[in-house]
């Protein structure tokens, strides 16, 4: 039976107000987190109006845990809605020289057949600046629900890159795998981009 994988990200708003900075500071001292980074995000036009959010700058964090970091977001929860994505699939994870600096996040409008993710997965590993490809399920951590739920929160695509290239210049790289993988047929859209800033863990 295949075990239910318990890592992913979250993406947190950070609004550099009391409690931002205390789940900051309690994230980097927490041994479920493997990686803390000061982020700006940048929203596609598909994916903007399904979430209220005025938010650029973000604390993203890799969790181990899936239990244990929903608990800790409860404690603080935000008028704007905290973004988690639980890993479903794990596609690949390489040794890429230098740090992570960009994530890619995407969604799938007809979900994952097998013949799509080989496809992905090529188009993927043939990019040699990503390190790491995850299919994920985003949950929404939020005061209030959104008026409209996001119809595809069960196809997200999560690319990890490392490069020494210009955030502008990786975003463009990011679109031309993209497009890449729209020309086989596979309706894939951008979701959102996060830009490291700092290396908080």
């Amino acid at each position: 039976m295949k075990s239910v994988n318990q890592n992913g990200y979250v993406c947190i708003p950070y609004s550099h107000d009391h409690d931002s900075i205390e789940l900051k500071d309690s994230l980097s001292i927490s041994k479920n987190i493997d990686g803390l980074f000061f982020v700006t995000a940048t929203f596609s036009g598909n994916s903007s109006p399904y979430f209220s959010t005025s938010s650029t700058h973000y604390i993203l964090a890799r969790f181990k845990k899936y239990d244990k970091i929903i608990q800790e977001l409860n404690k603080y929860e935000k008028d704007v809605p905290t973004f988690v994505f639980n890993v479903k699939d794990n596609l690949f994870e390489r040794f890429v020289e230098g740090e992570m600096n960009f994530v890619s996040m995407y969604y799938l409008e007809h979900g994952e057949n097998i013949d799509d993710v080989d496809d992905i997965v090529y188009s993927i590993a043939r990019r040699d600046q990503v390190q790491k490809a995850d299919f994920a399920k985003l949950q929404l951590v939020c005061k209030e629900k959104p008026k409209f739920a996001f119809p595809f929160s069960n196809h997200i695509l999560i690319l990890e890159l490392s490069t020494t290239k210009s955030h502008q210049s990786t975003n463009k790289y990011c679109e031309k795998t993209r497009m890449n993988i729209c020309r086989k047929g596979i309706i894939m859209n951008n979701f959102f981009s996060l830009s490291v800033l700092e290396k908080l863990k």
